[in-house]
This record gives C-alpha cells, sequence and structure tokens, in this order.
C-alpha cells in the first residue's frame, strides 16, 4: 500500500460542543460565554462553517457521526455500537462475530430487573464477577465476556453471524426482555443470547462476591443485560482509503473503537480519563508525537459532552477554556504550515436539552499562513454561520482535509 504525500492533519473533535442559547445562560451558548483566544485565532485566521455530522435536522449517535466525520459513511459502514464497544475493549474481532454492549444488573428469581445497573458496582468488583463468567460455551458458540468500566461489559458470541435481535436490556427496571430474533439467520443468536442469561444467572448467583452484597442490603450483580448487538465486519482501512497513516488520541472506549475499526492505532494515554479531570497536557504530549510519525491524529476530548448532559452550562463553558489554554494555544505555537488542524464536534448536545440534537456544531480548517481567511471573528455557532464553507456534513470533512493537505486527486481531465 502505498501512503500519498502531503501536509499533515489534526482533527480535534470536542465531543457536544454545539450548543443552543438559553434564558439560564444569558442567551448565550457556552461557547460564546467562553474566553479562548487560540480558538478566536483559528476563527481567524481559517475557513469556519457549520458542520451537521450526518445531515440537517439528524439527531446524531456518537458513533455515526464519528464514522461519518471520518469518512465512513452510515450505514454502508455501520457496525453498530457492540463491536466497536468490543473493539475500544481490545478484543479482537473476526467476521460473523456479534458483539454485544452489557451491563452488569440485579434481577430477583423471577427475572424482574430490580436495577440496571447493579447499584452502580465499582469497577473492581464487576471485573471479579466478569472473571467468573470465562470459557462460556452454548451450542458451540464461544462467548467472551470483558469488563470495561464500572457497571459496563461487552459480551461476544464468536463466529454466530446474525445481528438482527431484540435486546435485552429494557431501559428501566421491570421485566427482563427475551431476546427474539428479528429474521431467520439471526435465529441462533437469540437462541444464544436466552441461554446465556441463564448460565451468568447461575454462575453468578452464588458467586462469595453476591452473597457478601446481599448480607451487606447491596444489590446483587446476578445478569447481564444486553443492548447494541452488532456483527463484525472488514472496512477498508483509513491509510487505503485515503492515503494516511493514521492514530487516535481518545480515553473512552467508544473512540478508539472507532478508530480501530477504520485501522488506526488507538494507544492508551496516562490520565486520559475521559471526563472533566482528564490530563490534557498529556493528550497534547501524546498528539504532537503521534504527529512525528503519522500523517493524521485524530484528536477526541469527551468532557464538553458530559457537562452537556447535565445541563452545567457554565463548566462546559470553562472547560471549553480549558482546552483552550491547555491544548488550543500550545498546539498553535508549536506547528509549523506544514499542518492542517480541524476544530469541530460530532454533534450538538444543548445544556437546556441534555441530549444530543440535530443543530450544526461549528467547524475552522486552519493551516498557518495558507487558509483562505473568510472574516470570522469568533470561534462559536453564530459567528462560524458566517464562514465561507457554510454549511457542510460530516461526509466532507475529509476531502477538505485532503486538498488542505495537497494530497487530492484532480478530478476529471
Amino acid at each position: 500500500m502505498a501512503l500519498s504525500s502531503g501536509s499533515k492533519a489534526i482533527l480535534i473533535i470536542l465531543d457536544g460542543l454545539g450548543d443552543r442559547q438559553s434564558k439560564k445562560s444569558g442567551w448565550k451558548t457556552p461557547l460564546q460565554l467562553a474566553r479562548k483566544p487560540a480558538m478566536d485565532k483559528m476563527a481567524c485566521e481559517g475557513m469556519c462553517g457549520l458542520l451537521y455530522s450526518i445531515s440537517p435536522g439528524v439527531v446524531p449517535g456518537s458513533d455515526t457521526a464519528h464514522l461519518e466525520i471520518l469518512g465512513y459513511e452510515t450505514p454502508k459502514y455501520y457496525p453498530k455500537r457492540g463491536p466497536l464497544e468490543a473493539l475500544g475493549a481490545n478484543i479482537k474481532l473476526n467476521h460473523n462475530d456479534v458483539a454485544f454492549r452489557a451491563n452488569f444488573a440485579t434481577v430477583d428469581e423471577k427475572m424482574n430487573v430490580i436495577d440496571r445497573r447493579a447499584g452502580r458496582i465499582d469497577t473492581q468488583t464487576a471485573r471479579k464477577l466478569a472473571d467468573a463468567l470465562k470459557g462460556i460455551v452454548i451450542d458451540g458458540v464461544n462467548v467472551t465476556v470483558k469488563h470495561t468500566v464500572e457497571h459496563r461489559c461487552v459480551v461476544v458470541l464468536r463466529g454466530i453471524g446474525g445481528d438482527d435481535v431484540t435486546e435485552t436490556d429494557p431501559h428501566e427496571n421491570g421485566k427482563r426482555l427475551e431476546c427474539k430474533p428479528l429474521e431467520s439467520r439471526s435465529a441462533k443468536t437469540a437462541q444464544v443470547v436466552n441461554k446465556l442469561a441463564m448460565e451468568v444467572y447461575g454462575r453468578l448467583m452464588n458467586h462469595p462476591i453476591n452473597k457478601a452484597r446481599k448480607a451487606s442490603k447491596l444489590p446483587e450483580a446476578n445478569m447481564l443485560i444486553l443492548r447494541g448487538g452488532g456483527e463484525y465486519f472488514p472496512v477498508p482501512t483509513f491509510a487505503v482509503r485515503f492515503g494516511m497513516n493514521a492514530t487516535c488520541i481518545a480515553a473512552g472506549a467508544l473512540y478508539k473503537g472507532i478508530a480501530r475499526f477504520v485501522g488506526m492505532s488507538a494507544p492508551d494515554v496516562p490520565g486520559a480519563t475521559g471526563d472533566g479531570n482528564s490530563n490534557l497536557k498529556n493528550k497534547l504530549v501524546a498528539a504532537r508525537k503521534a504527529l512525528k510519525s503519522h500523517d493524521f491524529v485524530f484528536l477526541h476530548i469527551k468532557a464538553t459532552d458530559n457537562f452537556s448532559h447535565d445541563g452545567m452550562c457554565l463548566k462546559k463553558a470553562k472547560m471549553i477554556e480549558k482546552i483552550d489554554r491547555e491544548v488550543i494555544a500550545p498546539l498553535l505555537k508549536a506547528i509549523g504550515n506544514d499542518v492542517v488542524i480541524v476544530l469541530t464536534g460530532d454533534h450538538s448536545t444543548p445544556c437546556c436539552k441534555g441530549e444530543h440534537s440535530g443543530d450544526p456544531t461549528p467547524i475552522v480548517f486552519y493551516k498557518k499562513d495558507n487558509t483562505r481567511r473568510d472574516g470570522v471573528k469568533k470561534f462559536d455557532e453564530l459567528n462560524c454561520a458566517q464562514g465561507s464553507l457554510g454549511w457542510i456534513e460530516g461526509k466532507h470533512v475529509m476531502p477538505i482535509i485532503m486538498n488542505l493537505t495537497d494530497r487530492a486527486k484532480k478530478y476529471g481531465a
């Protein structure tokens, strides 16, 4: 595989960046409230616009949004959430493996879900319970269970194929749902999932940890409830599609999984936690180091989305200021005119709503001394709307990067 020649690029995605004005925030978005001179410098000296990661009005998931921005259009390249989480948890997947997201949960003897998160069981305890679920084989299908964080796990059914089944997670306390096939190819998957539930219950109900939790009047973690099942399939790698060797700097398993799905490396970064306490300086060090050996770096920062979901507009603004101070400003000082920097969000998560929305998020393409300047002075939702890019969709981001890095091939004669 021959890589293309040209400049390098770093794509910085601040999760859930876009927002709405509200009375509570004085009719300003967190980006408008934040003091962010480095981001504003990028807007002044770059090309700005608004980004719909899918298309106008569509409410993106974090998974579909990132795939679209990285040049992998959905649904063609969407394996569903389970395989992405599994890849992020460092599970090697093969074609026809079906992976699910899972929660440790508490059920009674009638399989009623009493607590979907088993009292938000801690990471160390949940990991020990996951160890008790090793070596499960059901109807000839090998089952992999791997703990990720807190009450969360990943479950993989090896080589079974067929992911069109209903979830067993009721999404609220109540009756655990039976897994049902939605087409004939998935009948065995549903059968194995239902038998797996009984196997898990049998192994965990008398586990010493759960006996101790019951004695202490804590919810027993005696069941796994599944959602987001998807069948893994290989896709053309990022290097093959765009001619750039790429890496990802992120904390969350989903974002590492997306990167690995498209063939990027995704190393662990010390202190990267995916929340407001994440060590941004270490992430910047990792990104700058990666730029020396890679053509493309995808840097993901999660905390902006966390504050949005919690409705904390001022804390989101303060987080933007921290990112500006600890990531954007030193990056602008360090890079030369041979690196394209793209700054945007994967979607909007308005603090007044607390959920993803179909609103666009601002985007800027910056290359020192070598980008069109469109007169935008501030990096925020309203100012970037006046930029030369107008509004674009996620599928347009990589072609623009290819052009600015001088890697794009001429279309036509």
